[in-house]
């Protein structure tokens, strides 16, 4: 069954209603779950660099380890040469393989050099892991106690949150989802959150521009649906001001 403008109106300001509600309740927490997630995010960045360092690590653990095979290799040649050194039939072939010998004296040499490089950058990298581990120890502590902080505050409107979330849901479910989509664009671009509004003292209750008397008249009349001209709020009704109660003349009161 189609619903008349009047029902909508109402339907949305009940539902603005139940919306103010839960602000109320995360205004309570503050900046306490925007800060809970800024030091859960800062955490996963220093854990991801921790095990970029210690890949980084393990490639420089292989590398040390080809240069340990390199001079392992270059010794058994060292000793393999100068057992043939031992039956050379000339100088010549002498001379030949003591450059040989040398030569793979140098890349011995060079696998040292390769081994030590290798090391001071593992050693670099374990006092840079070191400092990334002392800066996340530090941050989880502020974690665990942001989130103590801000479990306190929850646990104390948990079960008012649960049941304005649960109306919230079955109210929203009333609502047209063209309207409904319209509601959630106006209200995510309000900071006050307000989407639906009154008419207050002649003003619109959300920006207080005010509003002419003809469109107060069709805003009672609910016709249709009218947004402020000046915030784009919906206007569910004017708010009826109480007439003062007339003063009593003070010659009335003279005896």
């Amino acid at each position: 069954m189609e619903l008349t403008v009047a029902q909508k109106l109402e339907a949305l300001l009940h539902l603005q209603n139940i919306d103010s509600k839960l602000d109320e309740i995360l205004k309570i927490r503050g900046d306490l779950p925007e800060e809970v997630q800024d030091l859960e995010d800062e955490i996963a960045g220093y854990q991801t660099r921790i095990g970029k360092f210690e890949k980084e690590i393990d490639v420089l653990d292989g590398e040390i380890e080809q240069h340990r095979l390199a001079k392992k290799d270059a010794e058994k040649l060292i000793n393999k040469y100068k057992d043939q050194q031992m039956n050379v039939r000339n100088n010549r072939e002498y001379d030949a393989i003591s450059k040989e010998i040398e030569l793979q004296n140098l890349e011995m040499e060079l696998a040292d050099k390769r081994i030590g490089e290798a090391n001071s950058k593992i050693n670099r990298k374990k006092d840079e892991i070191q400092g990334v581990q002392n800066t996340l120890s530090e941050r989880k502590k502020d974690l665990d106690n942001k989130k103590k902080e801000l479990d306190v505050i929850t646990s104390e409107n948990q079960e008012e949150e649960k049941r304005l979330i649960a109306e919230r849901e079955k109210q929203a479910e009333q609502i047209e989802d063209r309207l409904l989509r319209s509601y959630t664009k106006i209200r995510s671009n309000a900071q006050n959150g307000l989407a639906v509004v009154l008419v207050r003292r002649g003003a619109c209750g959300g920006c207080f521009n005010i509003v002419p008397p003809q469109r107060q008249v069709e805003i009672r009349e609910k016709k249709k649906i009218i947004v402020c001209e000046h915030c784009g709020r919906i206007f569910a009704d004017v708010e009826e001001v109480p007439l003062e109660k007339p003063k009593k003349i003070m010659a009335d009161l003279r005896q």
